[in-house]
């Protein structure tokens, strides 16, 4: 039996992840505030939404900040595996938080479908185009740094504000030239349709990772069928391969041989081909010997005869 492991990169990743994390909750956070105050100076409901998203996208993005902080500890007697799921929990978090999001602001764009409001466009206008700004600056930090679910999830939410910043400027100029105020409720809907899409792939992702599904990019019948032609093996059966994190992807196998004096050279193929071909660092594959030369089959399917 055999495990191999790469932490050093990994953790390098999550500490510049959660740098990039931290450099968008101060952003976030600070010109949330002055979009609230020009939302309600101004009567506009994009901008006092912009305003909600700023608001929760600093509490995502410190969520996710404190997910990469754990995700970084050390295994433990306890947790053998460290806390590597502990991003893959924040990405939950923060695709349920947005689904709140969109509800509410749905409600709210609904209402003023019903109770029109007065709407000073100049101010949205101004304040909108800055937050735009911001939001693009956060967004170019988070996709620049390390890529999980985590950071995935954290832009999702500056993603969602930056639509919601390109909405209320929109919605300002539209209000400012021709004096048509359903443009800003309607706006606010379309942006939150877009941000809901986003959410349920984002929770469609984070729960294939709970199942402990084979990831999306790699294939089962390929890594098995790879296996039995090119390490030398006579078979390989009971063969799973899930991930632990973001990009750490783990693979359990076992390998029937003709004697055991073969294993250590076919070990050594089996790990190459899983790290060089699928980009699988976590490998546990158990030798067995058999006395005749079977079908070649991957888990109970024949792959290679």
């Amino acid at each position: 039996m055999s495990a191999h492991h790469n932490h050093s990169h990994e953790h390098g990743e999550k500490r510049s992840s959660g740098r990039s994390l931290a450099i968008g909750v101060f952003l976030t956070f600070g010109y949330g505030f002055v979009e609230l105050i020009g939302g309600l100076a101004s009567g506009s409901l994009a901008l006092i939404s912009d305003a909600g998203h700023m608001f929760t996208d600093s509490a995502a993005l410190a969520l996710g900040w404190l997910a990469a902080r754990i995700a970084t500890l050390p295994p433990t007697s306890r947790h053998s595996f460290g806390y590597q799921r502990a991003e893959i929990v924040g990405a939950l978090l923060n695709g349920l938080f947005m689904l709140i999001v969109v509800a509410i602001i749905s409600w709210k764009a609904l209402e003023r479908f019903q109770h029109p409001e007065p709407v000073a466009g100049g101010t949205v206008i101004l304040i909108a185009g800055i937050g735009l700004l911001i939001n693009l600056g956060v967004a170019w930090t988070l996709h620049s740094g390390e890529q999980s679910l985590n950071t995935r999830g954290a832009l999702l939410h500056v993603m969602g504000d930056l639509l919601g910043s390109v909405g209320a400027l929109a919605a300002g100029m539209v209000i400012y030239f021709t004096g048509w105020t359903p443009i800003d409720p309607l706006l606010s809907l379309l942006i939150s349709g877009l941000i809901l899409a986003s959410s349920i792939i984002l929770i469609r992702d984070v729960l294939h990772v709970f199942m402990e599904a084979v990831p999306a990019h790699l294939q089962l019948e390929e890594i098995g069928r790879s296996l039995a032609q090119e390490s030398g093996a006579l078979e390989i059966h009971d063969l799973h391969v899930w991930a632990l994190s973001s990009h750490n992807y783990a693979l359990s196998a076992h390998v029937s041989l003709r004697n055991m004096q073969e294993w250590p050279e076919i070990l050594a193929r089996c790990q190459q081909i899983l790290k060089d071909r699928f980009d699988i660092n976590h490998v546990t594959l158990q030798p067995e010997i058999v006395p005749e030369f079977p079908l070649i089959r991957d888990n109970g399917r024949p792959t290679h005869s």
